[in-house]
This record gives structure tokens, C-alpha cells and sequence, in this order.
């Protein structure tokens, strides 16, 4: 392949000839756990504001949420990964079926 173009010049271009997401989908990731573990530090401080035996639930159900909601953001960014992962070869096999045809 040829020289990989930089992060704002994929940005800008308005052809869409380079996907942008394989760039940005670790950062993504990142985000999401970031507030997976806000929301479940939410929970905890609001169960223990509400009292002991509520802090202790939450102390229960925070690492829940937390494994749920990272688990829903993954598989949705692996889903969004494969869908830009299939275009893309796809516009492989056009490319290469295009000589092919007869004038």
C-alpha cells in the first residue's frame, strides 16, 4: 500500500477514500470505559448517600452495570470495525473486477 495520509487530512477529505474510524475506535473504547466506570462511581456514592445497606447494594450492582455497559460498547465498536472492514474489501473486489470487464 501506499504512504498512510495524516489524521485531519483523512478528516477533510471529501472523497471518503480512507476510512477515519480505524483511527479513532481505541479512543473510542477508552471513552466508554471512562464513563462506564463514572456511572458506576455514581452509583455507588448515590447508594451510600441514600444510607449503608443502599451503599452496599450499589457496591453490588455498580460492577455489574460497569461490566454490562463495557461489554454492549465493545461489541458495538467491534460490529461498527467489521462494517468498515467489509466496505472496505468490497471496494477491494470492485476495484480488481473492474479490469476485468470487456469494452
Amino acid at each position: 500500500m501506499g504512504k498512510t495520509k495524516g489524521f485531519i487530512t483523512v478528516l477533510f477529505d471529501f472523497s471518503f477514500s480512507e476510512f477515519i474510524i480505524f483511527r479513532i475506535i481505541r479512543i473510542l473504547y477508552a471513552v466508554s470505559i471512562f464513563v462506564a466506570g463514572s456511572v458506576s462511581l455514581v452509583i455507588i456514592s448515590g447508594g451510600f448517600n441514600l444510607g449503608f445497606s443502599p451503599g452496599i447494594l450499589s457496591l453490588l450492582i455498580a460492577p455489574m452495570v460497569f461490566l454490562f455497559y463495557v461489554t454492549l460498547s465493545r461489541a458495538g465498536l467491534e460490529t461498527l470495525i467489521v462494517t468498515f472492514h467489509t466496505a472496505e474489501n468490497t471496494r477491494r473486489i470492485a476495484e480488481n473486477t473492474e479490469s476485468l470487464r470487456t469494452p
